[in-house]
C-alpha cells in the first residue's frame, strides 16, 4: 500500500508527465484485471511510441475516448453493432461489460498495422477528439476521416468516467483531463516474456524506473481524481 505522502507524489508525478506529453505506466487493481497498461496522451502517440508499445508492452494497442465523444462520432459498442450470438453477453470475470467499440484506420493509412500507420490513426484520433469538444468534427466527419474494419480499437469510456468503472480506460482519460491533454488515450497491456502472463506490478515499476517513467497505482488515481 502507498503510503499518503508518496501517493500523492506519484499521482502529481503522472499528471505532470501526462502532460508533458510523456506516457505513464498504470496499475489498475490486483482484485479487477491486475494488470499494468502503458498509457499515452492520443496526440502524442508518435510511430516511436508504437514501437515502444509493441516491443515492451506487447499487448493490444487500443484509443480510449470518452462517452461524450464517442456519442457525438455516434460509436457503438462493439458488442450491441455485431449482433452475433457470440455477444449476447460478455460474462467478464473483472467487469460487467467490455468497452469495445469501432476497429478503425485512418483514412490515409496503407494496411493500417505498421508503427507509422497506427501512429497517424491514434493522433489524428486524439486531434479529432479535442475538435468535438470544440464543436468541430462529429459523426460525419468522423467516417470521412476514418474507416473501419481497421487495426486501432476503439474503447467507449462509461458515462460518468470513474464513478461508473475503474478500468485503464477510466483511468486512463480521467489522468488526461487532469493534465489538460483531449479526451482520447493510447492503452497497451504490458505482458511479461518469460511466463506470458501479465508483468507484476512490481518488474513494471522496475520498468519505469530503468526507462525514466513514471509508474503509479490506480488507487492513487482513484483517491485524487475521482
Amino acid at each position: 500500500m502507498s503510503s499518503g505522502r508518496n501517493a500523492i507524489d506519484a499521482v502529481e508525478a503522472a499528471i505532470a508527465a501526462f502532460g508533458r506529453d510523456e506516457p505513464v505506466l498504470v496499475h489498475d487493481a490486483a482484485d479487477r484485471e491486475g494488470e499494468v497498461d502503458i498509457i499515452y496522451p492520443a496526440t502524442a502517440a508518435d510511430a516511436d511510441a508504437m514501437t515502444r508499445l509493441r516491443n515492451d508492452a506487447g499487448g493490444l494497442i487500443c484509443v480510449a475516448v470518452t462517452d461524450a465523444v464517442a456519442e457525438a462520432w455516434d460509436l457503438p459498442f462493439l458488442s450491441d453493432a455485431l449482433g452475433h450470438p457470440a455477444t449476447e453477453s460478455d460474462h467478464l470475470a473483472y467487469d460487467a461489460r467490455s468497452s469495445f467499440s469501432l476497429p478503425v484506420n485512418h483514412r490515409e493509412t496503407f494496411t493500417g498495422i505498421t508503427d507509422d500507420d497506427r501512429s497517424l490513426t491514434a493522433v489524428e484520433l486524439g486531434r479529432a477528439a479535442a475538435a468535438t469538444l470544440a464543436g468541430a468534427f462529429d459523426a460525419e466527419a468522423f467516417a470521412e476521416t476514418f474507416r473501419s474494419p481497421g487495426h486501432v480499437n476503439l474503447l467507449r469510456g462509461a458515462p460518468s468516467g470513474l464513478a461508473d468503472r475503474q478500468g485503464h480506460t477510466e483511468l486512463g482519460l480521467a489522468l488526461a483531463d487532469a493534465a489538460g491533454q483531449p479526451p482520447a488515450v493510447v492503452v497497451c497491456e504490458m505482458l511479461d516474456d518469460e511466463t506470458g502472463g501479465a508483468l507484476t506490478p512490481s518488474s513494471a515499476r522496475a520498468y519505469a524506473e530503468r526507462n525514466g517513467l513514471t509508474y503509479v497505482e490506480g488507487r492513487d488515481l482513484l483517491t485524487r481524481l475521482d
